[in-house]
């Protein structure tokens, strides 16, 4: 059982907030397979910027199902308390504040994975947005900033000290992106510095290893971030290996068909120009799934239309 604020349920699994790919047609798809905890895509701290296209998809969310977990980002306390309380008039049920993102376009503004330089910017941005709301605020981190500039446990009692009510931590740090060993240790003095519940997160790509971090560190939960892609119905599949129970994994046949339901959703989304874009990439992760070659891929990522793309996905080379 894991438990939020005044949301809980027994799945201890939680699909990573992503930019690019948990946008609503995704998250959708993993509620449809049994999904519960889901955080959407990270949305600027800047109410500025809100009404740009990609804004404005990032903050549809009203209409789903709960609890409505929605990441913000961003470095100026005020701003951050300001677009946690515009989300949660919007819908928003669980707030999330990212500190972990590496990428170098949101380091540079010295938000995500930068702030864990500042241990007192931490701390006023977190009193600050757990002060601005009502509902709960979680916080997604890194290790540090780099690997000798380790300072998790540090930035996790500071979290527990303002009001955070759960940790996803990644086990690496700024430096390491995506790349080198995961520290599954350190996340575990993580666990042992605070009484919140922590969350692991970091390259878990099977059901079992799931288990084994689990029980291994204590830990309340795992966070699945790329080992969904191509695979929604994934944090349902671990979710019920960690509750003894057996998963139906979706054959070739109907995974060929909810991923035309993807494309579909995702048109109905952003209109069919931006979808059948934004389809490309979510298809490459599938295609990737079905161990089709480098060349399907390439052929697919030609295709400029919905009906296009649907007839390549539905033809006799992919469905048997």
């Amino acid at each position: 059982m894991l438990s939020i604020g005044p949301y809980s349920h027994s799945s201890r699994v939680i699909v990573a907030p992503m930019a690019g790919v948990t946008d609503q047609p995704f998250r959708n798809l993993c509620r449809q397979f049994g999904a519960n905890w889901l955080v959407s895509e990270m949305v600027t701290s800047d109410i500025r910027l809100w009404r740009s296209r990609k804004s404005q998809h990032r903050l549809r969310f009203h209409d789903e199902k709960e609890p409505r977990w929605i990441q913000i980002a961003g470095a100026d306390p005020a701003m951050m308390a300001q677009a946690a309380a515009e989300n949660v008039a919007k819908g928003a049920q669980i707030i999330d504040i990212n500190m972990g993102c590496p990428a170098k376009k949101v380091c540079n503004k010295l938000a995500g994975s930068s702030l864990l330089r500042d241990e007192k910017l931490v701390a006023e941005i977190l009193e600050t947005v757990v002060s601005a709301v009502q509902v709960p605020v979680t916080l997604k981190m890194r290790l540090g900033w780099s690997r000798d500039q380790v300072n998790a446990v540090n930035i996790a009692k500071i979290a527990e000290q303002s009001g955070i009510q759960l940790l996803s931590v990644h086990g690496r740090t700024r430096a390491d992106r995506f790349s080198g060993n995961v520290d599954y240790d350190a996340i575990g003095l993580v666990k042992q510095s605070v009484s919140i519940p922590v969350v692991g997160n970091g390259d878990i790509t099977s059901a079992e290893f799931a288990q084994t971090l689990l029980q291994k560190y204590s830990l309340d939960g795992v966070m699945l971030g790329r080992s969904v892609q191509g695979r929604p119905w994934f944090a349902a599949e671990v979710d019920a290996y960690l509750n003894g129970r057996e998963y139906p994994v979706p054959n070739r046949a109907e995974i060929i068909e909810l991923l035309c339901g993807h494309l579909v959703a995702l048109t109905d989304f952003y209109g069919e120009i931006t979808g059948v874009r934004v389809a490309r990439k979510h298809v490459g992760w599938y295609l990737s799934y079905l161990c089709e070659s480098n060349e399907t891929r390439a052929c697919f990522n030609q295709l400029n239309s919905l009906h296009s793309q649907l007839a390549y996905i539905r033809g006799e080379s992919l469905a048997a």
